[in-house]
């Protein structure tokens, strides 16, 4: 049965047998399951050091339908229904993955409403070539003290850069290799019976925002972008309107509340990819994200080699912040600091491909970390993908 055919049973079942819209509709997923071991090691100020473990770890597999309907005039109706599935804990169909739908001119570009990829990721994303979800990522260091999943700092865009709800973007056509993109996120508002999380902002109800941020647009992102030929070129920037909550300490220093919910951000990214070689570096800079308090940059630098149906991956990272040390006021009156620390971090991975759709791979990825926030990372991963 072909894919269309059966993307149009499945929504034929779950909407009954009355009329249906007939489009060009794919019916796609993949599964990606691994065995990892990780080992963390925590520098938190808690000093609550997790135990090193085994576990069989679902790398971001999905389920979805996509297609569009040619409307005339060169003109189409274009859609995205994609879910979270996990294949080893349950929870599926719970994450937000891209589910968007719009308009799309042969001229003029497309509009899309929905949930969907930020035009951040899609610059910086340019690095995100391994096989575990865990090695392009970003976490908080308050979470970092008891995580028994470790996963490497390399993306400061983890937090508002990966895909964003409630969101409106318009893509450009492709301009001889040039585009850009811009994105718009208006997450509404809530009455002020709504619990407060912080003062001022009221419930996520699941969204990536609060609402009560702005009145109006609450998160805006912009990029642009070069593709020509094994060359890619991308700058990008993002931002939150909303409150910046700060604390300010007996010896002046003042300290953002993370995340800063009126923060921002920018990245460069540069690709090359070339036969069997392909390189990138990602540069991001600013305080719209969780790891540090206060504005911090991350440099990320990637290698591919491919050789039959054999490829070979490693990668280098370095984080650090502005501030490398914060200070901050007990409840009783204590003054009390801790050092943020860089973190240096790297990954190695090799990866055969049984077919074009199916692949295994061996992953090893690690931080050095300095600091009272993180500590040392090492993980195994093993695993396999299947496309569908």
């Amino acid at each position: 049965m072909k894919k269309s055919t059966l993307a149009l049973a499945v929504a034929a079942a779950l909407t009954g047998f009355g009329s249906l819209a007939h489009a060009d509709t794919t019916l796609y997923g993949s599964a990606r399951v691994s065995v990892d071991y990780n080992d963390p090691n925590s520098n938190n100020v808690t000093k609550n050091n997790p135990e090193a473990n085994w576990d069989v770890y679902n790398n971001t597999s999905r389920l979805g339908v996509r297609g569009e309907e040619d409307l005339g005039g060169g003109l189409a109706a274009i859609y995205q229904y994609e879910f979270g599935v996990d294949v080893t804990e349950g929870g599926n169909f719970t994450s937000n993955r891209p589910k968007w739908v719009g308009l799309k001119g042969a001229s003029w570009g497309s509009v899309t409403l929905g949930t969907q990829w930020t035009p951040y990721y899609n610059v910086i994303g340019v690095g995100d070539i391994f096989n575990s979800s865990k090695v392009f990522n970003s976490t908080s260091s308050f979470a970092a003290a008891t995580t028994t999943s470790p996963v490497l700092n390399t993306y400061l865009g983890n937090t508002f850069g990966l895909r964003m709800d409630n969101s409106l973007i318009y893509t450009s056509p492709n301009w001889s290799g040039f585009g850009v993109q811009a994105m718009l996120v208006m997450n509404g508002t809530c009455p002020p019976t709504d619990p407060q999380v912080p003062k001022d902002l009221c419930g996520y109800d699941g969204n990536k925002l609060p609402a009560n941020l702005s009145d109006g647009v609450d998160m805006y992102n912009i990029s642009a972008s070069y593709k020509n030929g094994p060359f890619f070129a991308g700058a990008t920037y993002m931002a939150l309107d909303g409150p910046t909550f700060q604390a300010s300490t007996n010896i002046g220093q003042t300290v953002t509340w993370v995340p800063n919910w009126g923060g921002d951000q920018w990245g460069l990214a540069f690709g090359y990819n070339s036969g069997p070689f392909a390189v990138s570096f990602a540069y991001e800079n600013g305080d719209l994200n969780t790891v540090y308090s206060g504005t911090s940059a991350n440099y990320y630098l990637t290698g591919q080699y491919t050789f039959g149906n054999n490829v070979i991956r490693g990668s280098y990272g370095f984080l650090t912040p502005n501030d490398s040390r914060i200070w901050w006021t007990t409840t009783n009156n204590a003054l009390v600091s801790a050092e943020q620390g860089d973190l240096n971090n790297y990954a190695v991975g090799y990866q055969y491909n049984f077919s074009k759709r199916t692949r295994a791979w061996v992953e090893y990825l690690g931080t050095s970390a300095n600091g009272d926030f993180y500590g040392d990372v090492g993980v195994v991963s093993i695993g396999t993908r299947v496309d569908f």
